[in-house]
């Protein structure tokens, strides 16, 4: 086993998720204090174009499983296909998007690869030759710290912005690795013919750096448009409550929470939701938190940054119009 650190790259259509270029940042550190260096392995169609932005992001080495069974994403193909990737790379540890994909990977490869495994974190650390990880657990209530032995191959899988990533460096070059990967009968019997988008090009709650997420208080479908047009303004996706979903203004791909998504923007704009503790869950972990509520006695306040007691009818539409001033 080398010291080497291998971060998964999650890319959909030959684009790479920023999630991934954090993790290769996070991955430099990690290599400074184990004396190796850090990797990247991408599987897919037609991976080999990306190699250059990897190595502009910091990837020392960039391991290529390319095949055009691999253009979507299949579970045993991908599983089978990354741990081609381990095989061949030797790493100390293996750093994953915590995506759904990413939390569905690691799982399978970690159980082929008898590996030590940790999900979703949100800090990783080498003391000594053990990797220590900190993640939530019971709904936020607490964090809880593990630690991966170095007698096993160590993956953790690490939340979005829970690190930064780099500023890519011109003229940066990586050794690149192809591996070969041989499908079995049963990995190449299911066939993908047709993928059809539900969120028709909206940006996905967990892959944005800003949210602005609306609750019950909007009273309807028809209000959402003023939280629609702030996160269009701040380049940012739509987010809602559980009762907002459930009341049918917001499709529940949009829904933040314990019983949705967790989400881990720089900026969370609270808009009309008190704040339930199922909420506060999917959420908390956001760097900036600003909420906007009638109710000052609302549990949103006790974790906000900033807290407006305003009717968010009228203080909505003027940061939009305050943010769009501002970009002109």
């Amino acid at each position: 086993m080398s010291n080497n650190i291998l971060v998964f790259i999650e890319q959909r259509d030959g684009k790479i998720l920023p999630a991934s270029f954090q993790l290769l940042t996070l991955a430099g550190e990690l290599a400074k204090t184990t004396g190796g260096e850090a990797q990247a392995c991408v599987v897919g169609s037609g991976v080999d174009s990306l190699t250059k932005t990897l190595a502009a992001h910091g990837a020392k080495k960039v391991f290529c499983v390319d095949d055009p069974a691999l253009t979507m994403y299949r579970a045993i193909a991908y599983t089978t296909a990354l741990t081609a990737a381990i095989d061949a790379a030797d790493p100390k540890t293996v750093l994953i998007p915590t995506t759904f994909l990413g939390r569905d990977l690691a799982a399978r490869v970690a159980a082929r690869k008898m590996a030590a495994l940790a999900i979703d974190c949100t800090e990783v650390a080498l003391e000594g030759a053990d990797l220590v990880v900190h993640k939530p657990i019971y709904a936020g209530k607490l964090n809880a710290t593990f630690r991966l032995a170095s007698d096993h191959l160590q993956i953790a899988t690490v939340r979005s912005n829970a690190y930064s990533a780099a500023e890519p460096q011109d003229g940066a070059s990586a050794e690149v690795v192809n591996v070969p990967v041989t499908l079995g009968e049963g990995e190449q019997r299911l066939t993908i013919k047709e993928i059809r988008s539900t969120t028709a090009g909206v940006k996905d709650v967990t892959e944005a750096d800003t949210v602005v997420a609306g609750g019950r208080a909007l009273k309807s479908e028809d209000n959402f448009k003023i939280i629609q047009e702030l996160a269009e303004v701040l380049d940012g996706a739509v987010g809602a409550s559980r009762a907002a979903c459930d009341a049918g203004y917001q499709p529940h791909s949009r829904q933040v929470g314990l019983t949705g998504k967790v989400v881990t923007p720089r900026l969370y704009i609270a808009c009309g939701i008190d704040g339930a503790i199922q909420h506060l869950a999917g959420m908390r972990g956001s760097k900036v938190i600003v909420a906007v509520n009638t109710k000052k006695e609302a549990p949103i306040f006790n974790v906000a940054d900033y807290g407006c007691v305003v009717d968010l009818f009228t203080l909505v539409p003027l940061l939009t119009e305050e943010f769009m001033r501002l970009k002109e």
